[in-house]
């Protein structure tokens, strides 16, 4: 009977006194706008050119349904038009060459076998980052052959081909996976004059580097192979939507934790600094451009001893950078974008919702165009390259755009 009574006295006071109980309000910065969706195959890239062009990459090595089109104009809102052609978009036979053994990635240097990620220079040409790498239908990932992997240039007032830079097999191996393309044309950094592209290599193989172009002589040459600082952290976990992201390797697999290394990459100091960070880890790292644009006998050593930690700024892949000096970095574990700002070296949350999950993981899925920036949320965590091993992934995958912290503009580096 007492007992009774005190249940009812407790009763009648919850509803006497109304409870504020402290919650998560789950969303923080500017509101989300909608810019396109994605109804056929998994985007992992967006660049805006100048006067608004839209456009998207579909990698095969990360989605074996990625089969139409590696890189399209996004036409409509919710439409793509395969870019620069359809032809290109279609190597003869497919992008998996099945008469080697194993089943190789096609070799093919004019068609677009598997294409990580995209970039605009300051001349508005699209820089097609191919990794010359495509997934079975079983979900096997195969190796390069030469003539895979490429940069290709497109003119996008012609819309045709300027450059196709193949590269070598000393620099983009059978089992890497060159993952994202950030262009400098300042005339000082190479003999060439023409300019430089920085490269990562992601390889879940731990065939991780920083590959270096001169995009005059078309050399190229790798830093930092193999090192800690652009390899995945021993047993790295996250946890995106309550949900643990362990890597699934291949088809009959087990499970384990996620090898992906040197992934995001971007600039400082208008381009003297060059950052990136491992999809397997939280940290960000930074060196000055000279110690990768070096390639003498001791520019290894010296390369190694000047890289420098900048911190944790959250489970991220892909980067972007402004000229307010701004990193912004998907955050996957707290639904969100956070910024790295270099002038006094914190990490703060710029955008929450409960919308962003994989945002810019291993995505490379942002840009800056006029004052905003664009994201996409492809949800790869729920791919079958990922735990429990089946498709979970719900359509459309989504473009967002915000503004820009403190109205940075894209970092272009162009002129001295």
């Amino acid at each position: 009977m007492k007992t009774t009574s005190l249940t009812l006295i407790i009763a009648l006071v919850n509803v006497a006194i109304p409870q504020q109980i402290a919650q998560d309000p789950g969303i923080r910065g500017p509101p989300l706008q909608i810019t396109h969706l994605y109804y056929d195959q998994m985007p992992t890239g967006i660049v805006v050119t100048k006067n608004g062009r839209l456009f998207s990459n579909y990698p095969s090595g990360l989605d074996s349904n990625n089969t139409r089109y590696q890189v399209a104009e996004l036409t409509t809102n919710t439409t793509e038009t395969p870019y620069p052609n359809a032809e290109i978009n279609s190597p003869p036979g497919g992008a998996i060459n099945y008469t080697t053994y194993p089943p190789s990635g096609a070799n093919y240097q004019d068609y677009l076998i598997g294409v990580q990620s995209i970039a605009v220079d300051p001349l508005e040409r699209l820089w097609i980052l191919d990794t010359g790498r495509a997934l079975t239908p079983n979900g096997t990932l195969v190796p390069a052959t030469y003539g895979g992997p490429k940069l290709v240039a497109v003119n996008t007032t012609s819309n045709t081909v300027d450059q196709t830079i193949v590269l070598p097999t000393t620099v983009a191996y059978p089992d890497s996976y060159i993952n994202d393309v950030r262009i400098d044309l300042r005339p000082n950094v190479t003999a060439s004059g023409q300019g430089v592209a920085y490269i990562t290599d992601s390889s879940q193989q731990r065939r991780n580097g920083i590959i270096i172009v001169d995009l005059g002589t078309r050399e190229a040459w790798r830093h930092l192979d193999g090192t800690a600082f652009v390899s995945a952290e021993s047993q790295h976990l996250a946890s995106v939507w309550g949900e643990q992201v362990y890597f699934v390797p291949g088809p009959g697999e087990p499970y384990t934790f996620d090898p992906t290394g040197a992934d995001g990459i971007g600039f400082l100091d208008g381009g003297d600094t060059i950052v990136w960070s491992v999809t397997g880890g939280r940290q960000l790292y930074s060196i000055a451009n000279q110690y990768l644009l070096n390639h003498d006998a001791d520019s290894e050593v010296q390369a190694q001893a000047n890289v420098k930690s900048l911190g944790e700024k959250g489970q991220t892949d892909g980067l972007m950078q402004d000229t307010a000096q701004h990193i912004y970095a998907g955050n996957a574990e707290q639904n969100a974008i956070n910024i790295y700002n270099s002038l006094n070296s914190t990490v703060t949350t710029y955008i929450r919702d409960p919308r962003i999950g994989w945002t810019a993981l291993p995505t490379d899925s942002m840009w800056i165009s006029n004052q905003t920036l664009y994201f996409i949320e492809n949800q790869l965590w729920r791919s079958p390259s990922y735990y429990p091993g089946t498709d979970r992934r719900i359509k459309p995958y989504v473009l967002y755009r915000v503004p820009t912290a403190d109205g940075g503009s894209r970092v272009a580096p162009m002129m001295i």
